[in-house]
């Protein structure tokens, strides 16, 4: 029988680009720092944007993708098949000091084990990869590297000037390094490309402890959020990015012909205005109000300047009437997670990782194929007007999801890779 006991203790020090805010690796990042307590270990962070304890942070502005030196590499390196000699020394010379701030990481706070975060997935820092992958190879540093997004995945990436870098830090193959992706996909072409093995290990959710019901703060977020008492309320949980494909959002909501509204709850972010636009635009077209409110959505409640009050996205939830996630790629699906957590039904696009990761697991949502056809209408119909057959819908799937995506399963899978890396 395998020994499910884990070495107790340690030191855990947590690397990316930014550990902030409510991206899907930050998320992932505290799930993973919350089973490590459990654990009994103490977590350490570095990044180049941090919101964690500070008595337990080493921030470094370098290490932000945002970061105008790093900025001016990513310009000079993607879409480009040449690169000046001045753009290889100033790659190493930002790896140098990001290195000598990595050796001061691991010594100020004696880590045992590091976790790099994406930082060696997805080449958003090249400097950053480069310095953990020398670092991790000089140190013989115990180390689980979590991968997110590769960068065979981005098409931005694949012309470049830079594939030495790429094959030696993106992702590094070292005999320290237990490697570890969220879907079968990944775990198929880094064996395929790389030719390094890994471990799947899902996005999680706390589902043995069931989210708290909401409290007087929220008592009025409908009519802060704009949306009337008569009025469905359709939750958009996402950025405003090309991919999540909300159009076809907005097309479901104009063909149930229901008074509703669409909130979306997070702004473009750093990929530009112009889908936004496209959306405001298809809205007017369709005739259906799609309300933006990323302005009074935050990681955490406050109060802004003007009085409005500042909810959280897991405020929302519990008075969606329905979330819709028709993403065209996901890398596995984080939103998908809250809105079964959350007990909401969802509209899901049968994106690839949906269709290989999660569906075989025994959801019951409602599915488009890439468009929003008649079946899908009137099937969100049905369940908005039936409450019993949306009640068995949700607790179906959180049964299924606390199965297969609970924190649990994480330690599950943690346990074995933590007892191989320390010794």
């Amino acid at each position: 029988m395998a020994d499910d006991r884990v070495k107790s203790g340690g030191n855990v020090g947590f690397v990316s680009t930014r550990i902030a805010g409510t991206d899907g690796v930050s998320l992932e990042i505290s799930k993973w720092a919350a089973v490590f307590r459990e654990m009994g270990f103490t977590n350490y962070y570095f990044a180049g944007e941090l919101d964690r304890s500070p008595e337990r942070s080493y921030l470094l502005e370098e290490a932000h993708f945002t970061h105008p030196d790093i900025k001016y590499l990513n310009d000079n390196c993607f879409g480009v098949r040449i690169r000046g000699r001045y753009i290889t020394q100033k790659i190493h010379q930002l790896k140098e000091k990001i290195k000598d701030h990595l050796y001061a990481f691991v010594e100020k706070f004696n880590l045992d084990l590091l976790v790099p975060q994406n930082a060696l997935t997805i080449p958003m820092n090249i400097p950053l990869g480069i310095a953990i992958t020398e670092v991790i190879s000089e140190m013989r540093l115990p180390t689980i590297a979590h991968h997110h997004d590769f960068f065979w995945e981005r098409q931005k990436f694949l012309t470049n000037s830079i594939w030495e870098y790429l094959n030696m830090a993106f992702p590094p193959h070292l005999p320290s390094i237990h490697h570890v992706v969220i879907n079968t996909s990944g775990d198929n072409q880094l064996s395929l490309r790389t030719g390094i093995s890994s471990t799947v290990v899902p996005n999680v959710m706390d589902f043995e402890n069931p989210p708290e019901p909401p409290d007087e703060y929220t008592f009025d977020i409908r009519k802060d959020l704009g949306v009337a008492d008569d009025e469905l309320l359709v939750l958009q949980p996402t950025r405003v990015v090309q991919r999540k494909g909300i159009e076809h959002a907005i097309e479901l909501l104009h063909r149930l012909k229901m008074k509703a509204k669409l909130v979306i709850s997070h702004a473009s972010g750093d990929e530009g205005w112009g889908y936004e636009n496209r959306i405001r635009e298809y809205s007017e077209l369709m005739g259906v109000e799609t309300i933006f409110v990323s302005d009074i959505i935050d990681e955490y409640r406050d109060t802004m300047e003007d009085g409005r009050k500042v909810y959280t996205l897991q405020d929302i939830y519990p008075y969606a009437d329905l979330v819709t996630y028709p993403s065209l790629f996901e890398g596995f699906g984080n939103a998908f997670l809250e809105a079964v957590y959350f007990k909401k039904p969802i509209v899901v696009n049968t994106y690839s990782i949906y269709s290989t990761d999660i569906k075989p697991k025994g959801f019951s949502v409602i599915e488009i194929d890439g468009y929003v056809t008649d079946d899908a209408v009137k099937l969100t119909r049905r369940v908005l007007e039936d409450k019993k057959l949306e009640k068995k819908m949700v607790d179906h799937n959180y049964e299924i999801a606390n199965r297969h995506f609970s924190y649990k399963i994480l330690h599950q899978k943690l346990t074995p890779l933590i007892n191989d890396c320390i010794d």
